[in-house]
């Protein structure tokens, strides 16, 4: 439903944990990320001037915590995702991996506020990526990289809504905990059935976006992983929106994504006015203070 193929794929969900699984992986899976309409695949332009200058100081306090001018700018335009990885405690001096980035747009706002060590990967890159303003993008998998020196491990491995399209789990989150250092952190961001949107749309979820996503999580499968994985969950941070509810009542109308009535398309268009949208934020804060939103942030660590 997201390009408005309308085909079926079968899930199964695990009796024990709740975990939905797609039953048989399609052949064709890398035509549901085309590269012409592909959000994650877009490189970015940065804002220049004093706009610029906001927005790196904005996004130094989303990350940090620190800066006034920073803290005004989000307060008034917030950076939705930044704060997440603020609470990894990183400094701009942390040593970042950002696992399936696309063209490292999250990435690409960190090394705009001044961090100084981030790398992204994504083997589903048509190319690498170097930009001007030192950021690297390589075109490779989280099983291509290797350590020489533990001391060098990373202090922070994020998954920013794409371990949800991770087929070997277990095997990447192995793979993670080798390349971090100890007392570290991967921060894992994902859609999850422990979620009043999955208990309440069902199949029209607009986060099951089936067959990209393979797996779909609840808060029991994410502590079994951690044991399976040698981590230790230590928190769980609910950060849903207003998506939600617009994209699953879209969904329950026969409207895809990106049909041009779609409110992620032309808004003005779509079945919802304004203060449909503002109610679904408002529900949505609410759910995620309940712990009932449909995606969340996990926080693993490796022990010391």
């Amino acid at each position: 439903m997201m390009l408005g193929l309308r085909d079926q794929h079968d899930y199964f969900e695990c009796a024990h944990c709740g975990c939905l699984q797609i039953a048989k992986v399609p052949d064709n899976l890398p035509e549901y990320y085309p590269d012409d309409d592909y959000y994650s695949y877009n490189k970015i332009e940065p804002a220049s001037g004093l706009k610029g200058k906001l927005i790196r100081e904005r996004d130094r306090y989303a990350a940090t915590g620190k800066g006034l001018i920073g803290k005004f700018m989000q307060g008034i335009q917030p950076h939705d995702k930044l704060p997440s990885i603020a609470r990894a405690n990183v400094r701009p001096d942390s040593r970042i991996l950002d696992v399936g980035c696309g063209a490292g747009h999250l990435l690409h706002s960190l090394q705009e506020a001044g961090f100084s060590h981030l790398l992204g990967i994504d083997p589903f890159n048509a190319e690498s990526i170097a930009y001007d303003n030192g950021l690297r993008i390589e075109k490779k998998s989280i099983h291509e990289l290797n350590l020489n020196d533990p001391q060098k491990g990373w202090d922070l491995i994020m998954f920013n809504h794409s371990y949800e399209h991770v087929f070997d789990q277990i095997e990447v989150l192995e793979k993670t905990f080798s390349l971090l250092k100890p007392g570290a952190i991967s921060m894992i961001r994902i859609p999850t059935v422990t979620s009043w949107a999955w208990r309440n749309y069902g199949v029209d979820w607009v986060q099951l976006d089936a067959p990209r996503h393979l797996f779909l999580h609840s808060i029991r499968s994410m502590h079994i992983l951690a044991e399976k994985t040698g981590f230790e969950l230590m928190d769980v941070v609910y950060d849903s929106f207003a998506f939600q509810y617009w994209g699953s009542i879209q969904y329950q109308n026969d409207i895809a994504l990106h049909d041009a009535n779609s409110y992620a398309v032309n808004p003005e268009k779509s079945m919802f006015s304004a203060e449909q949208i503002k109610a679904f934020e408002t529900q949505s804060k609410q759910l995620n203070r309940e712990k009932a939103g449909d995606q969340a942030a996990f926080y693993l660590k490796k022990p010391l």
